[in-house]
């Protein structure tokens, strides 16, 4: 007997059996934007979470639980989207608990997927025997979960730990929230790529340094030591990251800030700066024993964090 862990990103839902002590298999991902959104990506989850039942023998037997990470701000205790950055059609107010509870009545959970990632840190990754940790993700935006006095911080409605969301300048860029000066529109992988297209652009950096290749975050990091104008690009949005954590750090007094998305694999020139520039600035009680490295989970803190989440708190 297991758990079924669903986690539901902005492009894809990702099925998993996940053990009572977070062991993972049988992995399997479907596209959720194929068509814009037109088709509602919970229609997407359902036909294939009856596929996956049916293709692995699972029912309401032996299945203990169904645990679902989600994009957006997630009602914990209904099970709803109850908001969204403004890009996913279809998501807002979609009941994903009572869908799923259509085809299985035995205990479901669902949660932010930010928070999700920060309970499978705290469980069995780079947080465990923390009681107060912050993981920020960072990718196409910025997400985050908080974990205070050893519980994920979910506040009132379920929605809190939204750091991608907080202003860091004031009167800054235009957020798709509605915002402006939004962390992510700083901190993100997006924010960086951006900045570096747009000295490609001017003639700062030459086009030429990209060999042809997509600008992304791979692409940048690699080629960092070979032009001292991206170097100075990624040391500046590094430099913003650090701002937004230097505010967490200085409100939650965690033990450790862990680092998630593709960018925390580069230790020496993410990882290591970054360190460097929280530590310099933040205030000296703040950073004794603070411990900052990059989340160890990877690929699959969703489904455990949300199967984490449907044992101790499904129903």
């Amino acid at each position: 007997m297991g758990y079924i862990g669903i986690d539901i990103g902005g492009t894809q839902v990702k099925f998993g059996l996940v053990s009572q002590d977070g062991c993972v298999s049988e992995t399997i991902a479907f596209d959720v934007a194929f068509d814009g959104y037109e088709t509602p990506i919970m229609d997407t989850v359902m036909e294939k979470l009856v596929w996956y039942m049916k293709e692995h023998h699972l029912t309401e037997q032996n299945i203990q639980g169904i645990g679902v990470s989600a994009t957006g701000q997630i009602d914990v205790v209904n099970g709803v989207v109850i908001g969204t950055a403004g890009h996913i059609k279809n998501w807002d107010g979609c009941r994903i608990k009572d869908r799923i509870k259509s085809v299985y009545s035995g205990p479901v959970s669902v949660m932010n997927d930010a928070n999700c990632a920060a309970l499978a840190e705290q469980w069995l990754g780079g947080a465990k025997g923390a009681t107060d940790a912050v993981v920020v993700t960072i990718g196409t935006g910025i997400g985050g979960g908080i974990i205070v006095d050893s519980k994920i911080l979910c506040g009132f409605r379920g929605v809190g730990g939204e750091i991608g969301h907080f202003t860091i300048r004031n009167n800054g860029i235009k957020c798709t929230c509605g915002n402006r000066g939004c962390y992510e529109r700083y901190g993100s992988t997006t924010a960086l790529v951006k900045a570096v297209k747009q000295a490609v652009k001017k003639g700062v950096i030459p086009e030429a340094l990209f060999e042809g290749k997509a600008i992304n975050g791979r692409t940048i990091f690699d080629r960092i030591s070979r032009n001292q104008e991206l170097a100075k690009i990624v040391d500046k949005w590094i430099g913003h990251i650090a701002d937004g954590i230097i505010g967490l750090v200085h409100i939650f007094n965690p033990q450790v800030v862990l680092l998630s998305g593709g960018v925390s694999a580069q230790k020496e020139l993410f990882i290591d700066p970054l360190r460097e520039k929280i530590l310099s600035i933040v205030m000296p009680q703040s950073a004794i024993n603070l411990r900052i490295d990059a989340a160890k989970m990877g690929n699959d803190a969703g489904l455990v964090g949300a199967v984490y989440y449907c044992i101790t708190h499904g129903n």
